[in-house]
């Protein structure tokens, strides 16, 4: 009976599944396993393309190349047509735009890369990682220019450097559809590393500046103080030139008054048309870094408000630098270094740097001056013994012998003879003029004439002997310092440095002569030089202010027929 209970009570054996139904689920099962299989790989393969980018960054230290490898690595890991990379501009948008896939000549029709507007200033404003199916449902979005490639999808994502947003990455047209989210943590990723890179190699580029830096103050050291090479300025002008990556380099030096400023050395753009140059020291980027004895760092001459820029009114600078040449107790001028507009800005590390050369020149100069002084010394005490001799002995014998002829000479009135002796009479005169004229050459302004007006006009030449190329000759006529009044002095000086200054500018000449002659009734200046000749308007108009300078006075300026140019500045003493 027990038994015939528990065969009532046993379950019934399952029902057997037909082979189709079990070979239908084991390939599902097999097909989710190869597609789990797949996407595993996938996910495989993707980090390991994020390493092998992140390896590629990390390889370079050359800042322009650790750029082109972000973009270029970045694209390849998210299957992008179109990648850009966009380093923010200091005063915002974009300082530079380095793409990838798209071809120059199509750059070319397109015209002006992006400056950071639309969809691509969203990101600045907002640095937080940018994803769209469509870039043209996004309201931010500004439309393209013409011959601009056709874009669809978007990934924008920031490169940060600590608290600095250095750029951004920027990506369009994904192979196989619109960018993911696992793209965007992907890219995310990588800038992370780049932002790493970049760092690393402006902090690289930087040491090797500062090295060049130092090699150039080392090299300007050296050459200074050596007795032979470039004059000090012009070396000083050319190696910042070179390493400021500069397009203009001026040095501008006080003038006597200290209330202008020459530019005594242009390097690099319109070099010629900047060199000897006059404008005040009042209102001014070099009056600021002179005044102040502090350099200054411009970013954009266009928006400055708050003083001039000479540079601006001869070529489009944008970017500059004005740095004071700190002496022994007083500030010897500025230079000024610019890029033109549009150029990479100049930043603190490119002004400090620039600033350290500046002083390491500066002292150079003083060491130079010093040296120069000491031989200026030795030389004058030999100019001063031999002006005494020409004063003493030659000039007397030569009077005496001018006598002697002309005593002879009187006593053959009518005679040919008496007029060829009176002839050799005045050329004494002028040989007497002429070595009165060189024996205050010869003293210079610590002879024992200092302050005359002579001695003046010769220190005037002496500061334009550089920016000439050559030293002017000058020859002194009648008793200046007896006849011509004080308030005339500053007028005469100006014009003489202004008419050498135009010389050196316009007339491409080879030779000067500064003649001064002064009567009881008359001054007169006369620079003639052996250049091309006055010919210009722009050549004519640098006379206006020596013609002014002439009116006031009474007197006239004219410019007689000259093989070159004869300028001819005369005014009445009365």
């Amino acid at each position: 009976m027990s038994g015939d209970a528990e065969r009532a009570t046993a379950p019934e054996p399952a029902p057997a599944r037909a082979p189709d139904a079990l070979r239908l689920e084991l390939d599902d099962l097999l097909a989710a396993l190869v597609e789990r299989a797949q996407d595993v790989m996938g996910t495989r393969d993707r980090l390991r393309g994020l390493l092998r980018a992140s390896r590629e960054i990390a390889g370079d230290l050359a800042l322009p190349h650790v750029l082109r490898r972000i973009i270029e690595a970045a694209r390849e890991l998210v299957h992008a047509r179109y990648a850009a990379l966009g380093v923010l501009s200091p005063d915002s948008g974009l300082e530079q735009f380095i793409h990838v896939g798209v071809d120059d000549a199509t750059v070319a029709r397109i015209g002006h890369l992006p400056e950071g507007k639309g969809l691509l200033g969203a990101l600045i404003d907002d640095p937080r990682p940018i994803r769209l199916a469509r870039i043209t449902d996004d309201p931010r979005s500004v439309g393209f220019p013409d011959h601009h490639p056709v874009m669809k999808s978007f990934l924008g994502v920031p490169i940060r450097i600590r608290d600095e947003v250095y750029g951004n990455l920027y990506f369009t047209e994904r192979e196989g559809g619109e960018f993911t989210a696992e793209d965007e943590e992907l890219v995310s990723a990588l800038a992370v590393t780049a932002a790493t890179a970049i760092e690393n190699a402006r902090l690289y580029d930087e040491a090797r500046r500062r090295q060049l830096w130092l090699e150039a103050s080392t090299e300007i050291t050296r050459q200074l103080l050596s007795t032979e090479g470039e004059p000090p300025l012009r070396v000083i002008a050319r190696r910042l030139h070179d390493m400021a990556e500069a397009d203009v380099v001026t040095v501008v030096l006080p003038t006597a008054d200290e209330t202008h400023v020459m530019v005594e050395v242009a390097t690099g753009e319109q070099a010629r048309t900047l060199t000897a140059v006059t404008y005040p020291v009042e209102g001014t980027l070099s009056g600021v870094a002179i005044q102040s004895g502090r350099p200054v760092l411009v970013g954009d001459v266009r928006q400055e408000r708050n003083f001039t820029v000479h540079l601006s009114e001869v070529m489009a600078v944008g970017p500059v630098m004005a740095i004071p040449l700190v002496g022994v107790g007083r500030i010897r001028g500025a230079l000024l270094v610019a890029r033109l507009h549009g150029r990479r800005r100049f930043n603190e590390a490119d002004l400090d740097m620039a600033t350290t050369f500046a002083n390491h020149a500066a002292i150079a100069l003083e060491l130079s001056d010093a040296r120069l002084d000491q031989q200026r010394m030795v030389l004058l005490e030999d100019r001063d013994r031999i002006a005494r001799d020409l004063h003493d002995h030659v000039i007397q014998r030569l009077f005496a012998a001018g006598l002697t002829v002309q005593s002879v000479a009187s006593g053959l009135d009518g005679d040919r003879r008496g007029e060829r002796l009176a002839q050799v009479v005045g050329d004494v005169d002028a040989t007497i003029r002429q070595i009165r004229t060189s024996i205050f050459e010869l003293r210079g302004s610590l002879g024992p004439e200092t302050g005359t007006l002579r001695t003046q006009l010769v220190d005037v030449a002496g500061e334009l002997t550089e920016t000439l190329g050559f030293s002017p000759r000058l020859r002194f006529t009648g008793p200046l310092d007896a006849v011509v009044p004080e308030p005339t002095v500053e007028d005469l000086l100006a014009v003489v440095r202004e008419a050498l200054t135009n010389v050196a500018r316009h007339a491409q000449a080879s030779q000067v002569d500064v003649e001064v002659t002064a009567t009881s009734a008359q001054l007169s200046v006369d620079v003639i030089d052996n250049g091309v000749g006055i010919g210009d308007a722009a050549r004519r108009s640098g006379l206006a202010n020596l013609r002014e300078r002439a009116e006031r006075h009474g007197g006239e300026l004219t410019t007689p027929d000259h093989e070159g140019t004869h300028v001819r500045w005369t005014i009445p003493l009365n």
